[in-house]
């Protein structure tokens, strides 16, 4: 049941009547995108946000010539140009379907209708604080910790995404080139490295 797991993914901040999410269900349409199918332009607003059924997406920004993955987001989160959303204004943010993607998709007038009601208000409100505590962590380590080291945490907090996503864009996330992600990938996996206590 789709009203099911999207209470559970939004449990760890809050835990609401699945009432709640029958009437948000209720408010989205299903959407599907084929793998590496823009899903918002640059330059454009964000008019919607989405919840991942299955698949995965990620948040792009060009620069020097390249696009930048600023973030990657599987199956059971929200996902969406928050950044655009929140404020109503085109941004230079990219979002981008990583594989064959199936999503619920809220557009920003309905959001907006719903924020008017209090509950809806609040866990609108609580996701966009976590969303910026996550990206604040993300700058932080970026700053203070190794590309092996944040490749590490990666392979312990979520390692679907190092069997499903492209290699360029998990060393992009990371900060790193793809060579240098392919040598950390090759000194990880080497005896030497292994735990044996």
């Amino acid at each position: 049941m789709i009203e099911q797991a999207i209470k559970k993914s939004f449990d760890k901040y809050l835990d609401t009547p699945l009432a709640v999410w029958v009437n948000f269900v209720n408010q989205c349409e299903r959407v599907e995108f084929k793998k590496n199918e823009i899903i918002k332009h640059s330059h454009h607003p964000e008019k919607y946000a989405y919840f991942i059924l299955s698949g995965s997406c990620g948040v792009f920004l060009w620069k020097d010539n390249s696009f930048v993955c600023l973030d990657i987001t599987l199956e059971n989160d929200f996902f969406s140009d928050y950044f655009s959303l929140v404020n109503g204004n085109p941004s230079p943010l990219e979002t981008v379907a990583l594989e064959n993607t199936t999503a619920l998709r809220i557009s920003k007038s309905k959001i907006d209708m719903i924020k008017k009601n209090k509950m809806g208000f609040r866990l609108f409100f609580i996701r966009m604080v976590d969303f910026f505590l996550s990206k604040q962590q993300q700058q932080i380590d970026l700053l203070t910790k190794t590309a092996e080291q944040r490749y590490i945490e990666m392979l312990d907090k979520q390692p679907q995404i190092i069997k499903r996503i492209p290699q360029k864009h998990i060393a992009s996330y990371l900060g790193i080139r793809t060579e240098s992600f392919s040598r950390i990938k090759k000194k990880l996996i080497q005896p030497s490295f292994v735990n044996l206590s």
